[in-house]
């Protein structure tokens, strides 16, 4: 391996830790922002709904111009973005001000995670070998640090605003070290504004989605089924998706080895199945620890389901790769920030828990799909 190799490789695992970092950096701040402003659990939703908007916006715009200028531009504009309005979410008066960060955040949010994923995927072509669940393996050490670390400062009485700012200044640094290091990727001289997916790509975008949903729920009402339910305290409630970042950890890190040994679709399958038992264990618990175990069992289940779906968007020929990625990250997307604002209009109708019986019955599809999701290679042996 050239050192230029491993500076390219160095340099996505940082982009995917900055992403991950920053998203779940907002997690434990939610219960505080809910009691701050005031506001039930559907205002919370269209709260949460700016997030996902400015995400899904960016996102549908970044594909193309990422695929025109190349990944690096939008892994350095989305995450410097990220930096600078994180701190913002600690104090926002108001819900229009909130709504207004909100949306900012997840634009630059979803601009980062386009331009990282096709940088993502031309580094493991070049490589020859899987190297996707180790890149989405530091999303996941970047939620499980960044949520972490916002727990103990709230529970310390630091204080959002001085986390939040620290945790800024974390990330801008990541970018610097990352910034010499990303590759320069294919560019398109005409590229669509807009991307449709079509063919195996609507399926592979539809599962990315329910996965992702799966994430963004526990990421900004996991806090809260768990105070809800009367377990945990306010203060430790970030725990909950502490323990879900350490499982994602902990499968993506070792996924690439479990791909080469499983295939694609048992991945995808066994996963599947895994992430259900965890929810039915985590919406019975009567105890904390129990709950946890629940939190556990999603992430192990849904660890390597997405990056096997990014592989699968890489490897189809119903569109140009760089096309299915930007689509299957735009709508995959969409799931971890603007479907958790749908669970706060039904949480409204029946309850929480509710919500989370009918998402652990959209997962079921996972592991129903993962044949057809998995024909475009079922092993690693495409490398």
């Amino acid at each position: 391996m050239t050192q230029q190799e491993a500076g390219s490789r160095l340099a996505t695992r940082i982009a995917f830790f900055v992403s991950g970092f920053g998203l779940a950096c907002w997690a434990p701040l939610v219960p505080f922002a809910k009691a701050r402003l005031g506001v039930g659990d559907a205002s919370l939703g269209l709260l949460l709904l700016c997030l996902g908007l400015g995400s899904v916006i960016a996102m549908q715009l970044a594909g193309p111009l990422t695929s025109k200028l190349g990944a690096k531009p939008a892994i350095l504009a989305g995450g410097v973005g990220m930096t600078v309005a994180l701190p913002f979410l600690s104090f926002a008066p108001t819900v229009w001000t909130m709504g207004a960060v909100l949306l900012v955040f997840g634009a630059f949010l979803g601009v980062i995670e386009v331009g990282m994923n096709v940088h993502a995927v031309e580094v493991e072509k070049r490589a020859g070998k899987p190297l996707m669940s180790g890149f989405h393996g530091l999303f996941s050490v970047g939620g499980f640090v960044g949520s972490s670390m916002m727990t103990l400062a709230l529970s310390a009485k630091v204080g959002a605003l001085a986390g939040t700012v620290f945790a800024a200044l974390l990330m801008i640094v990541s970018l610097m070290v990352a910034s010499s290091r990303l590759i320069i990727t294919p560019k398109a001289d005409e590229t669509p504004l807009f991307v449709v997916p079509r063919g195996i790509v609507v399926l592979l975008a539809l599962l990315t989605a329910i996965t992702f949903l799966t994430e963004g729920a526990i990421l900004d009402w996991g806090a809260l089924l768990l105070t809800g339910k009367g377990l945990v305290a306010p203060a430790q409630a970030g725990l909950g998706y502490s323990v879900f970042a350490v499982a994602m950890t902990a499968g993506r890190l070792t996924g690439d080895a479990v791909v080469a040994r499983l295939g694609d679709r048992r991945t995808v399958l066994g996963g599947g199945i895994l992430a259900i038992v965890g929810y039915v264990v985590l919406l019975t618990a009567p105890v904390a620890p129990l709950a946890f175990l629940g939190f556990l069992l999603i992430g192990l289940g849904a660890s390597n389901t997405v990056p096997v779906l990014f592989r699968q968007a890489g490897a189809q020929t119903a569109m140009p790769p760089s096309l299915a990625i930007a689509s299957v990250t735009t709508i995959g997307y969409a799931g971890i920030l603007a479907g958790p604002a749908g669970i706060g209009f039904v949480a409204q109708a029946i309850g929480l828990s509710g919500a989370y019986w009918m998402l652990a019955g959209l997962v079921c599809l996972v592991p129903l799909c993962a044949a057809a999701a998995t024909r475009s290679t079922n092993t690693a042996r495409s490398f």
